[in-house]
């Protein structure tokens, strides 16, 4: 089968380069296309800079894109890059810029690998349109029944008001999670930790072919990549990137649901978990989170919807009582707004002062900040943010 330059560049380097890589995102930025890299790599040209030359030093003749491309659609995946139209964007922008700003208060290693992937294989639907409104649901997979009847809760309550479920396709949480929305009929997207070709855990199957009919499967490896400890902690990245909010339903004190959960924190994104019953130790995770601030208590869809809707579902009495005129302030959450109203056009304001006028803990302040940067609403100077004046803001 033909293949484009560009399919088969990106299908190389998804090959050679496993996962995050910061040099190559960093080209990236700097205008280098993925065939320009592709071919730089291959030639082992001295410009790509010692880290990335390190990083495909072992895997460069690898040369097997085409085949790699051909054994993804006999599977039903195709392959995105930032150039598709299909790419999730804003949920990257906001995700990866956060981490970008170094606020994140999280462990280094979460900083460092704190990477947009540079392509990804996808079965299912558009990936961009399922991500507009979208929440990870994760969890232990030893999941007690109490642990189950809150993830059908919390998930039949979110595809009621049209929200995507994300999650990990694997055993506990996130099967339930999938498949109550999948049964429901809604969309939900798993993130595997192998890639196209591989199901994982195989008894998934048969849910994961359902997943892909209303939802999307999505993985950052090459075909036939078996899974492997390091690729699931990686894969957690990408959950939480995709989501605008992650809510553990059950957890124990080392779970690895928590690890999703810290990206979500790394990316500015709402932390949530669910308290379980004290003397439960599967719940110990959670309620360690809980304690700490690193995590927003919920019980309910209804909890989660109160962080993380947006304006656009309120009546028209609602709307007249904001006192502006439907526009692009009117798309902000309530979280947003706050932030927005705590602006000045006049003089910049730092990012704990902000927070705390907003009443919002930091991480989910500076998650406000860059949906309204991206929005055109407010410009960052410095260390302090200010609000660009719009025609639909009070004054």
């Amino acid at each position: 089968m033909t293949h484009d330059e560009h399919q088969l560049a990106g299908a190389y380097l998804s090959r050679v380069i496993e996962g995050p890589s910061r040099p190559l995102q960093e080209h990236l930025a700097q205008g280098r296309s993925l065939e320009e890299l592709a071919q730089a790599v291959k030639n082992r040209e001295e410009w790509l800079g010692p880290e990335l030359l390190r990083q495909t030093a072992s895997r460069w003749d690898w040369d097997r894109a085409g085949e790699d491309l051909d054994e993804a659609e006999r599977h039903g995946f195709r392959l995105l890059s930032a150039q598709s139209k299909e790419w999730p964007e804003e949920q990257f922008t906001v995700a990866f810029g956060y981490a970008a700003t170094g606020l994140s208060s999280r462990p280094r290693t979460y900083r460092e690998d704190a990477v947009r992937p540079h392509a990804l294989w996808v079965k299912g639907q558009s990936l961009r349109t399922l991500t507009q409104q979208a929440l990870a649901v994760v969890g232990t997979r030893a999941l007690s029944a109490y642990g189950a009847e809150a993830t059908r809760m919390i998930v039949r309550d979110m595809i009621q008001h049209q929200w995507t479920i994300v999650s990990g396709g694997a055993l506990g949480a996130d099967a339930v999670a999938h498949r109550c929305a999948v049964e429901a009929g809604a969309a939900t997207i798993a993130v595997a930790a192998c890639g196209p070709g591989v199901n994982y855990p195989a008894a998934h199957a048969e849910l994961f072919r359902s997943i892909a009919e209303r939802g999307a499967l999505v993985s950052e490896y090459p075909p036939l990549l078996r899974p492997a400890r390091h690729r699931f902690l990686t894969r957690n990245r990408l959950v939480a990137a995709l989501s605008q909010g992650t809510v553990v339903v059950e957890a124990a004190w080392r779970s690895g649901a928590l690890s999703t959960l810290t990206w979500a924190q790394a990316f500015g994104r709402v932390a949530m978990a669910v308290p379980g019953p004290v003397t439960s130790v599967a719940s110990l995770g959670c309620h360690d989170k809980i304690r700490r601030g690193d995590a927003q208590l919920v019980t309910s869809g209804a909890d989660i919807r109160s962080l993380l809707s947006t304006l656009g579902g309120l009546d028209v009495d609602q709307q007249y009582e904001l006192q502006f005129a439907p526009d692009e302030v009117q798309r902000l959450s309530p979280a947003e707004l706050k932030v927005f109203d705590a602006l000045s056009e006049h003089k910049g304001t730092e990012t704990e002062a902000l927070a705390s006028e907003a009443g919002l803990p930091l991480a989910l302040t500076v998650h406000a900040l860059m949906t309204l940067q991206q929005r055109g609403l407010c410009r960052r100077e410095g260390i302090t943010w200010r609000r660009i004046r719009h025609s639909g803001a009070a004054a």
